[in-house]
């Protein structure tokens, strides 16, 4: 089959032709139609990111959706012909989506969400998994709280803000003037972060109490504001991105709490995988419901153009998230 493969950290990745996998016991084996392109990936591809602990050679690619082809022993609930999509593979020794098949573990699948594309469905695995253990597992949140979720427009952003709006919560973001209305469409209200500072939105939109749950897409220096900005006693912050130094002072002096996320844990020790799998199916329904929309960059690219992706991936630019066709 065709896979585009990473020989070192650092170097261009190249369009190969390696064996087709089987699905070996508790797995199954599927025909890749999308994969999405993360952050992540480019970290790996350029020997940036340690916690993925990627075995070389490797095929990158998190995200996944696809038919199944075949179903190993021991494997219940699917069966040849199925849609499916998952978080799946390119980190530790698991191959990544960009191939044209991949056996995945059973458990980190889901069956898809009937009113999404592949395109659609391939862009919310890694992003819908953060989110969720973010907001669901960790803070529990629900009706009458108030979230604030910095980076509202970015990729695990704007599912944060509407896994916290499908849970009853009203949601602020704090994004650049001109993706206001992408956060509005949403059902959030935004905060202008390049004019406002934290005890001004905490005011305007607290009362000066504090945000009940706070959830950091972006890291550093709006990690420390966040704690600044938790509610007295009750207020939780999370943050998929809590490397570096920071003070915790003044979220202790609020006695509030702290929760980090660390998505890939389950794939890299094998422990966990079966929530992977439940998470999936949770945002099935409410993809299904029409509580949950990713959002996609217009532009197309295949494995022959996986290096073009990765590319602006890095630069910044995307306007949504950037998936691969791979069939």
């Amino acid at each position: 089959m065709r896979a585009v493969v990473l020989q070192e950290f650092g170097t261009p990745l190249i369009l190969s032709e390696i064996d087709k996998p089987t699905a070996g016991p508790g797995r199954v084996l599927v025909k890749v139609k999308a994969s999405g392109v993360n952050p992540l990936d480019t970290k790996i591809r350029a020997g940036k990111a340690p916690h993925a602990k990627s075995t070389l050679p490797a095929v990158l690619g998190v995200d996944l959706s696809g038919v199944v082809e075949q179903v190993g022993a021991g494997v219940t609930d699917f069966a040849s012909g199925d849609e499916v999509y998952g978080m799946t593979g390119g980190v530790g020794d698991l191959q990544g989506s960009l191939a044209e098949y991949a056996a995945v573990d059973a458990r980190l699948l889901a069956h898809k969400p009937t009113s999404l594309t592949m395109r659609e469905a391939a862009a919310l695995p890694l992003v819908v998994i953060t989110a969720w253990e973010g907001l669901v597992d960790r803070a529990q949140v629900h009706a009458g709280q108030k979230v604030l979720v910095h980076g509202g427009a970015g990729g695990i952003g704007h599912v944060a803000v509407q896994i916290a709006r499908a849970h009853g919560a009203e949601a602020f973001a704090t994004v650049s003037p001109s993706r206001f209305q992408v956060v509005e469409h949403l059902g959030a209200t935004p905060i202008d972060y390049t004019t406002t500072a934290v005890d001004e939105y905490v005011a305007e939109h607290t009362g000066g109490e504090g945000f009940d749950v706070i959830f950091d897409t972006v890291g550093g220096p709006v990690l420390d504001s966040s704690f600044a900005a938790a509610r007295t006693y009750t207020g939780h912050v999370l943050s998929a991105l809590g490397w570096g130094t920071h003070r915790l002072a003044p979220l202790s002096f609020r006695g509030a709490t702290y929760s980090g996320i660390f998505t890939l844990l389950p794939m890299l020790t094998g422990r966990g995988r079966e929530h992977h799998g439940e998470i999936m199916r949770a945002a099935a329904a409410l993809a299904d419901a029409g509580a949950l929309e990713p959002l996609l960059d217009p532009r197309r690219f295949t494995l022959d153009t996986v290096a073009d992706a990765h590319a602006i991936v890095d630069s910044g630019t995307v306007g949504g998230k950037i998936v691969i066709d791979i069939d």
